[in-house]
């Protein structure tokens, strides 16, 4: 059994290397039936797709209880 010392290391990629996301159509069927299951009403659906308005209150992800 190798020491921890000894363990292969695994293979780096540089910063610059990163593949470029294509463009999402958000307007696309698909993607107009899955906000249509996932949104609430206009707002939501405007927020879920990043459309916030001016002032708006921003999320508490992850607060814990107490």
């Amino acid at each position: 059994m190798p020491d921890k010392g000894e363990r292969g290391k695994g293979r780096h990629t540089s910063g610059g290397n990163k593949q470029k996301k294509p463009e999402v159509d958000i307007f696309s069927p698909a993607a107009m039936l899955n906000l249509y299951y996932i949104a609430h009403n206009v707002a939501h659906c405007l927020y879920l797709r990043g459309f916030l308005w001016p002032g708006a209150p921003k999320s508490k992800k992850g607060k814990k209880k107490t």
